[in-house]
């Protein structure tokens, strides 16, 4: 049995590029920068980058173009791909791609607007209510201590 599946989640390096193959269907290619971050023996925080090129083919690859942009987030589910061709100089280049079956859309960057869509502005400063609100993409965990016994399951 054999598998070929790469699921890569982080930000966008560079806006991406639509083109249209000569069948009409459209081809969307764009970078992805994931992040490693560790500890060295000596305990010192080591960070290191890594830089994924991603193929989407059809109408994911007409949504993508739209609303994805540099520097937004999105996780991309698909297949590792190596191609090779020739260079004008003769050399033979490779170049190792994820062509992906799905593309999920992450948050938008901070003041981006993707798409052309602007949110409203909010006023936090006239409602005191708003203020204990915490933003939506955040998480409220409880406070007290769960015991793992008292889980049902």
């Amino acid at each position: 049995m054999y598998l070929n599946k790469a699921i890569v989640i982080g930000n966008l390096t560079r806006d991406p590029e639509v083109k249209a193959l000569p069948g009409g269907s459209k081809v969307c290619s764009f970078s992805i920068a994931t992040n490693r971050v560790w500890k060295d023996k000596s305990g010192v925080k080591q960070e290191s980058v890594d830089y994924h090129n991603i193929v989407v083919f059809g109408r994911q690859a007409e949504t993508s173009g739209q609303y994805l942009k540099k520097g937004s987030s999105a996780l991309v589910e698909g297949r590792m791909q190596t191609r090779s061709w020739d260079a004008a100089d003769g050399q033979k280049k490779y170049r190792t791609e994820l062509v992906a079956d799905r593309v999920q859309f992450g948050n938008r960057p901070a003041g981006g607007n993707g798409g052309g869509r602007v949110a409203p502005a909010k006023d936090m400063g006239t409602n005191p209510a708003e203020k204990d609100t915490p933003p939506a993409d955040t998480i409220d965990y409880p406070e007290e201590e769960i015991n793992p016994d008292d889980i049902p399951f």
